[in-house]
């Protein structure tokens, strides 16, 4: 099954490399993914989803060493709360930096969550940069709880849908918790 992942990923990758825009399951939802540092990638997705590029969006990473390329959040600090999660979480880091600025909240913070998917980390591999993930939907439209529910517009605008079997993938997206330079936790969903 793993191979699966990585002949997708590598499929996957020729787009992105090239500032494409695809369709993929996460671990939680069906999501648009593009590479979170090229600005002009990112600005498609806003376009596709119909959302201002003031909505900052959320960047899957493969592991701590990435976080700490895009957050001066103390190595430990992030460790223990990553150690505290009992579920799938997003954590939004204060100063975020080496990202796209539409990825950014006005406050300059980045929304990031350490996949567990084995197809997004060998794309993640792949490209050793983040991953843009947010979901598959037009802006204030109910997000996809299976791929035949994406909206046809999506479908349209995106430049690769990976082929991935999706039964025992979670149809809710991540918890979301914003961590500020303090070190204190905030849950926001």
């Amino acid at each position: 099954m793993s191979n699966i992942f990585k002949k997708e990923a590598i499929k996957a990758y020729k787009f992105i490399k090239k500032g494409g825009v695809i369709l993929y399951p996460t671990e939680t939802i069906w999501g648009l993914g593009c590479d979170a540092s090229n600005c002009q990638a990112v600005e498609k997705i806003y376009n596709i989803k119909k959302r201002s590029v003031k909505t900052p969006m959320l960047s899957l990473v493969k592991n701590i060493s990435m976080i700490k390329d895009l957050t001066d959040t103390s190595e430990n600090t992030v460790q223990n709360v990553l150690d505290g999660l009992t579920e799938t979480t997003s954590i939004i880091y204060p100063s975020g930096k080496n990202i796209c600025r539409y990825i950014l909240s006005d406050d300059k913070s980045v929304g990031l969550r350490v996949t567990e998917n084995k197809f997004c980390l060998e794309l993640l591999s792949l490209m050793n940069k983040p991953l843009v993930s947010t979901s598959a939907n037009i802006h204030k439209e109910a997000f996809p709880k299976s791929f035949l529910e994406i909206n046809d517009d999506i479908l349209k605008q995106v430049d690769y849908v990976v082929n991935l079997p999706t039964d025992n993938w979670s149809t809710k997206p991540s918890s979301v918790i914003k961590l500020d330079k303090f070190g204190n936790i905030c849950k926001i969903r």
